[in-house]
């Protein structure tokens, strides 16, 4: 087992663990930074139709949250390769989107109106409470991520 230098606060770290933990860590914070951005995204879009509520026209809009973090995920290397095990299993599709494909997409008119106006109020706070929820629980999770690599890089007591 190599031994790396200490970091300045007495830590060292054995190569084969520390490296890992590091790199488990940067994953981990690198998805929840996705995530995060592509949520505020989200609630820019969401305010916006609020905003636009009025404007005869407006098209409601939304971010496919699910597809987007998918595109990012795998533009950042953390795509998982499937493999079948079994003639059972179903075979993965092949293309999955990308970050530059996914986008913004209109959303149906759960009432038409008479101005051509497809936002519904209620709807869209409905949705952005539901992304604010989400988006504290992804900074409540970096915190919890940060307060664990702490805990394990403290000496002990």
């Amino acid at each position: 087992m190599t031994v790396l230098p200490s970091l300045g606060s007495g830590t060292v770290f054995a190569y084969g663990f520390g490296m890992s933990l590091l790199s488990r860590l940067d994953n981990d914070l690198a998805f929840v930074q996705n995530a995060l951005q592509l949520r505020a995204r989200r609630q820019a879009v969401l305010a916006a139709n609020l905003a636009n509520a009025d404007t005869p026209n407006y098209k409601a809009r939304d971010l496919d949250f699910a597809s987007a973090l998918k595109g990012a995920v795998g533009a950042m290397g953390g795509a998982l390769p499937l493999t079948r095990t079994s003639v059972g299993h179903l075979a993965s599709a092949t293309g999955s989107a990308t970050a530059g494909t996914v986008g913004l997409k209109y959303r149906a008119a759960v009432q038409p109106s008479l101005d051509g106006n497809t936002v519904d109020p209620n709807v869209e706070r409905a949705h952005f409470a539901e992304n604010a929820m989400h988006y504290q629980f992804l900074l409540e999770r970096a915190m919890s991520t940060f307060r664990s690599a702490k805990l394990a890089l403290e000496p002990a007591r």
